[in-house]
């Protein structure tokens, strides 16, 4: 392998906690950002959880991309293990990446797992919010990551309409 990339399509696009030599606009086809973790450690509890994202099967994810220097392949992948694996919610995957310049790149993403009882499927925009406005886990409340998330993005100029909706639902209520 001469390149590591990390695909990032929630948090990871504006904390990636890795240090990094190019980050590039991207785009992963396959598979879809959705609310469809329930958080139960980052922004919820096992009691009260909280909903994060994930990969779903279907459509496409404009993310960001994140080449590591050879160097830092090995602490780079740790580091995202202990961060994405907490409770093997998420599937480790080399997926192929469109890189906003057209170059075509393998990269490490975290997908969800379907079968883990984490899992929360489809939830509609109310749904979400109603979670979300709710929990609070290790790393905060679940609103200041959906807000973050949605800022960070349209800085980035990724639009994702139905978690943009969500976001104004939470700031409604």
């Amino acid at each position: 392998m001469d390149e590591f990339w990390v695909f990032g399509y929630g948090s990871l696009m504006w904390n990636p906690g890795f240090p990094y030599e190019e980050r590039v606009l991207a785009r992963l086809g396959g598979y879809r950002r959705a609310l469809c973790v329930r958080s139960y450690v980052h922004r919820g509890t096992e009691e009260r959880p909280g909903l994060v994202l994930g990969l779903d099967r279907g459509g496409s994810c404009k993310g960001v991309a994140f080449r590591v220097s050879p160097s830092d392949w090995t602490a780079t992948v740790d580091y995202l293990r202990e961060r994405e694996l907490v409770t093997s919610v998420y599937l480790e995957r080399h997926v192929r990446t469109l890189l906003a310049d057209g170059r075509d790149v393998r990269a490490l993403t975290y997908v969800i797992d379907r079968a883990h009882p984490q899992y929360a499927g489809a939830v509609t925009v109310e749904e979400a919010a109603r979670i979300v406005k709710a929990a609070v886990g290790r790393s905060g409340p679940n609103p200041v990551y959906v807000a973050n998330t949605v800022a960070h993005m349209r800085e980035l100029g990724i639009r994702d309409q139905w978690l943009e909706n969500v976001a104004s639902q939470i700031a409604r209520d």
